[in-house]
């Protein structure tokens, strides 16, 4: 940038301190700035027609930064007053990047661990059912549909299931015990061969798919190596599986193995199964993923196979989907895998809350009229306007200082909002009041438009149809 540019940045009352501080704290500034403080509480309910009421001179400065969540059309506010205006970052601590600052932002369009998802009761499911389940899979994330087989179930579909699953442009795999299913789904065109040991090698002769290698039984690596090295001499695709075992059932030593596969064949396509940890350890599924995303990724292990059969594993692909990038930007990176993207913090924020309590009774101070705020602190729930303001962490302490008349909906609309409050004060989430509680990647929140004004709610219409 012009090292005179002179920059003003438009903000609120809560932001104005910290908005200061993260712009001290940019090295090598090119540029001078001023800050100016429109008279609203929260930066982020400012509008573009309200900062064209309240911005006033402008005349010493040649460009202006407004907050990344101001709702209306920039393009004609910058025409309206005749100068450059720019949307800042909806987070200030993102805003050094604007200045070039380091990037906190990180490209998370590319993976390199190629997800296996496994249906596993496909013998019990029509082709419709399996077809279905499938496109749900890879709308998650998934790259390869594993077929799973099921011991002594007749699955006379087998040869269709794939047939249909390749007319949809999906890679598939077959997942199975009888070496009469493997050959099969070989012949009717599956991509992948899941599972190719030594006593059944002989498979290979009669179809082309690509095997994936076990042991014979669990921690034999010899028969794996055996497997391997008659493939490298066959010069034949394949990919190596050493076995996750679930915990305290061999596990430390199951990744052990891993590191001894990479090791003696550093160029080799590996799997690793991650069902054994997942589905059989009740915990909740993102946290054990990213560290096994983490283990993945510093043993260069190329694919893993999934699967979602428990309740609590039913966004374990989607989960996946993130890890891997998010790895995959750490690694290249070379930082830790923490502030590349929040996704996986479902239960608790990345930070503390926003605001202590000494912040919001002093905004409490200076609201003039009748509606309720409600914000959260370490001290609990507060709820405020011009009566008064009163903190509790349980909802129903609120109830004897409500004033709401025979206001139905107004009350149903408090209920809710407190309820979201306390739901992110006992997690310790981000709470903005109107707004969805952050659930990572577990919901898709849907792209907000910043040129358009939210649609008044259901309560608000049936206070005025009344």
């Amino acid at each position: 940038m012009d090292i005179k540019e002179h920059i003003l940045f438009i903000t609120g009352k809560l932001a104005e301190k910290n908005l200061k501080k993260v712009l001290d704290c940019i090295e090598d500034k090119k540029f001078s700035y001023e800050i100016k403080n429109l008279n609203i509480n929260v930066a982020a309910l400012l509008t573009t027609e309200m900062i064209k009421r309240r911005i006033g001179d402008i005349s010493n400065f040649d460009k202006i930064i407004i907050p990344g969540r101001v709702k209306g059309d920039i393009n004609a506010l910058s025409k309206t007053l005749n100068i450059s205006i720019e949307r800042g970052p909806e987070e200030l601590k993102d805003m050094p990047v604007l200045f070039g600052g380091k990037p906190l932002k990180y490209d998370l369009s590319k993976y390199e661990v190629h997800i296996f998802a496994e249906i596993t009761d496909a013998p019990l499911m029509s082709i419709d059912q399996i077809i279905n389940l499938a496109k749900y899979y890879t709308s998650n994330g998934a790259d390869i549909i594993d077929v799973g087989c099921l011991p002594n179930q007749p699955f006379p579909h087998l040869a269709e299931a794939i047939q249909e699953l390749k007319n949809q442009d999906l890679y598939v795999s077959v997942d199975s015990h009888d070496n009469d299913e493997l050959i099969l789904g070989g012949k009717s065109g599956a991509d992948y061969l899941l599972s190719i040991k030594s006593d059944n090698f002989y498979i290979l002769d009669e179809v082309d798919s690509y095997p994936i290698l076990i042991p014979n039984k669990p921690g034999d690596m010899d028969s794996l190596y055996e497997c391997i090295e008659k493939c490298l001499k066959m010069k034949r695709t394949f990919i190596a599986d050493s076995i996750l075992d679930p915990i305290n059932h061999g596990f430390t030593s199951s990744l052990l193995r891993y590191s001894e596969l990479r090791k003696k064949y550093p160029d080799i396509h590996i799997m690793m199964g991650t069902g054994n940890i997942t589905e059989l350890t009740h915990a909740d599924t993102t946290g054990m993923t990213m560290l096994l995303m983490g283990i993945i990724s510093e043993l260069k292990i190329n694919h893993i196979l999934t699967t979602e059969v428990s309740n609590h594993c039913s966004t374990v692909i989607k989960e996946n989907d993130l890890a891997r990038r998010i790895m995959l930007a750490s690694s290249t990176n070379a930082i830790t895998p923490k502030h590349i993207h929040p996704g996986l913090l479902v239960t608790h924020g990345s930070e503390g809350f926003q605001y202590n309590l000494d912040e919001i009774e002093d905004l409490a101070k200076k609201i003039k009229d009748s509606n309720y705020r409600i914000m959260i602190s370490d001290n609990g729930i507060s709820l405020f306007n011009r009566d008064g303001i009163h903190t509790y962490t349980n909802p129903y302490d609120f109830f004897d200082h409500l004033n709401i008349g025979k206001d139905v909906g107004h009350a149903f609309y408090l209920g809710m909002e407190l309820a979201k409050a306390q739901i992110a004060f006992q997690l310790r989430k981000n709470y903005e009041q109107d707004e969805e509680l952050d659930w990572g990647c577990l919901f898709d929140k849907p792209a907000e438009d910043k040129l358009t004004f939210k649609k008044s709610g259901p309560t608000y219409k049936k206070k005025n149809d009344t």
